[in-house]
């Protein structure tokens, strides 16, 4: 394995050995908590164009398999870890980690004190970074970036016929987890391109409309802020992570960076009608600004224990309701499935309420 090189634009240097596609990668350098489901991870599309960190030790030990994959191909820059296990024990295992990320054209770097790393990206904030053979003494962070929604969302739209409500899923950079969990809800699902306009929906005449999941700047969506009002207006609307921050957007809200992300499988969040508290997966860098929501329009639903962001929204008047969370959790605790549940039902029962109708 050749010698590699992290060189953060704050000037710190993390070296290591190259792993996967050996080739200069650029991006964010952020980090995730999470223990396991690295394959999930690495497959997400929230994190395209960033450099993903992982907190756990060991990266591989129980391999690659066929099933897991939250996408086609992985969008992300790098991947930063410490040890690598070139021998996966596990009986769906069909490759390596580091074959992964070769295959996929991935850049990594192993051998790395990540410990180190992310305590530095703690004291700094996020921050951009280069992966490579060689150290970037001088290196520029003000080229112009993709809009990341676009390079991950899809260009067709696709259908999954099912017995139960049709739901339009927005694809703003969906996680596979999220059409399983309402195909296992017997939900009949249309997945659209992000920028789909609301005359296309309403031809389409969904019972219920699902924002996903996503990378980057919510702000760099702003275009389309009044189409997504006007969606979730007509049509039941959940919002999940990127999908809670443009819908409260959409309404006049703020959003801001945080300093170093929410990533990992076990953060708590109140569930504030109840006081009871869940264990969530999150992968996302910006939030909502609390003092920006108009009381008058919006309820918080959750609130996130360790720094009392915004976790959850729910209209007063429209039937539109949001989550910075992953409920469908892969990889991560399944405590908040039911908001998924509890949309199905509610689509289902506003459906016999209007064939009772005619």
């Amino acid at each position: 394995m050749e010698q590699g090189y992290l060189t953060l634009e704050t000037g710190e240097v993390f070296e290591g050995v190259l792993i996967g596609m050996e080739k200069d990668s650029f991006g964010e350098v952020v980090f995730n908590t999470s223990m396991t489901g690295y394959q999930e991870i690495i497959t997400d599309p929230s994190y395209a164009g960033q450099i993903i960190t992982f907190c756990y030790p060991i990266i591989g030990s129980y391999g690659i398999n066929a099933l897991d994959d939250e996408s086609l191909t992985p969008a992300l820059s790098g991947v930063v870890i410490g040890d690598l296990c070139e021998t996966p024990s596990h009986y769906q295992s069909i490759n390596k980690f580091s074959e992964k990320l070769k295959q996929a054209g991935v850049t990594g770097i192993a051998g790395v004190d990540t410990r180190l790393l992310v305590k530095t990206i703690r004291s700094c904030g996020t921050v951009k970074g280069y992966l490579s053979n060689t150290k970037k003494v001088n290196f520029s962070t003000t080229e112009k970036l993709p809009l990341w929604v676009d390079k991950v969302s899809t260009k067709k739209t696709q259908f999954f016929k099912n017995r139960g409500p049709h739901v339009v899923l927005m694809d703003f950079g969906y996680k596979k987890s999220i059409l399983n969990a309402l195909l296992e809800e017997n939900c009949a699902v249309t997945i659209v391109p992000y920028n789909t306009s609301f005359e296309k929906i309403n031809a389409i005449n969904p019972d219920g409309v699902l924002l996903s999941n996503g990378p980057g700047d919510p702000m760099e969506l702003k275009k389309w802020f009044p189409e997504i009002k006007k969606i979730s207006q007509a049509y039941p609307t959940l919002g999940i992570c990127l999908g809670h921050q443009l819908i409260a957007l959409a309404y006049g809200a703020k959003t801001t960076k945080l300093a170093y992300g929410h990533r990992g499988g076990n953060h708590p969040v109140k569930e504030l009608n109840t006081g009871r508290v869940k264990i969530t997966a999150q992968n996302h860098g910006y939030v909502v600004v609390d003092d920006s929501i108009d009381e008058n329009v919006f309820d918080v639903t959750y609130r996130n224990v360790n720094d009392k962001s915004i976790e959850g929204l729910k209209h007063q008047s429209y039937q539109i309701q949001t989550v910075q969370f992953h409920p469908e959790a892969h990889p991560g605790p399944s405590d908040t499935e039911y908001i998924l549940k509890d949309f199905v039902k509610q689509l289902a029962s506003l459906g016999e309420t209007v064939y009772a109708v005619k």
